[in-house]
């Protein structure tokens, strides 16, 4: 599951966690999903507390995540949601998140919701099953639509976002668990996404750069293949989304 940098970031997280009274602590993402890479991947956590989520459990949350910055070097792609048994249900709510480094309020989406019932690994606590209620479908289907034509779709016209390799990375690999997801009612691992993308008409020599750098060799691809992988990142994405919203936008509406 884990290699042991990664073992060991888990084991202090929990233990200093105690204070804030956890009943569960979940994992999502690549480390629940048999993906994760340590150093590469984030580690994608929530944390069920006990109590109200009050200005002192603020504090204490932001105390914890620093003290771990200062001696983990993983710390930085620890990101984790606080809920309560009382909020955990909520899928309209905004939930107390550390993530990037500071402090913010995030929805756990449909899609998150979703893993934490198929494939959620429960490190703390009760299972996600006892506190958090099936997404249905049609919620869950609504979500990836609304995602690709919200978010990533206008994300492609912003030509400066595609020369970083987070924005390849991530928008080759959502938008191809978007499309199984719509396809097949399944979510699959970023290593599937990469297996599915060039059946899907996607440039294979992106697929491999960010195969290379996933699995393999994480140095920097060249400022000369920055730009044109950007160029065929942009001119596959934006007509790919387009097709798919057109397919599945008016599936997906009440």
């Amino acid at each position: 599951m884990t290699d042991d940098a990664t073992a060991r970031l888990l084991d202090r997280f929990l233990a200093e966690l105690r204070d804030l009274a956890p009943v569960a602590l979940w994992a999502h993402g690549s480390l629940a999903g048999g993906d994760y890479q340590e150093g590469r991947s984030d580690l994608d956590l929530i944390a069920v507390l006990a109590g109200p989520v009050s200005l002192g459990t603020v504090r204490k949350v932001v105390r914890l995540h620093r003290r771990l910055r200062a001696d983990e070097p993983l710390a930085d792609q620890l990101h984790c949601s606080y809920a309560t048994p009382d909020t955990a249900a909520g899928a309209e709510r905004s939930y107390l998140t550390w993530a990037h480094n500071h402090l913010m309020k995030r929805p756990v989406t449909p899609v998150t919701r979703r893993e934490l019932h198929a494939f959620g690994l429960v490190l703390h606590g009760k299972p996600p099953e006892d506190l958090v209620p099936p997404t249905p479908d049609r919620e869950l289907n609504a979500f990836v639509v609304r995602d690709q034509k919200d978010f990533w779709r206008p994300a492609v016209r912003k030509a400066r976002l595609w020369k970083q390799n987070v924005w390849v990375d991530l928008g080759m690999v959502t938008f191809a668990r978007a499309t199984v997801t719509l396809r097949e009612g399944r979510l699959i691992s970023k290593r599937e996404a990469l297996e599915a993308l060039p059946a899907l008409g996607a440039p294979v020599d992106v697929v491999a750069d960010i195969r290379r750098r996933r699995y393999e060799d994480p140095v920097p691809p060249t400022e000369q293949w920055t730009a044109r992988r950007a160029e065929l990142t942009r001119a596959y994405l934006g007509p790919a989304i387009d097709g798919l919203v057109a397919a599945y936008e008016g599936l997906t509406r009440a």
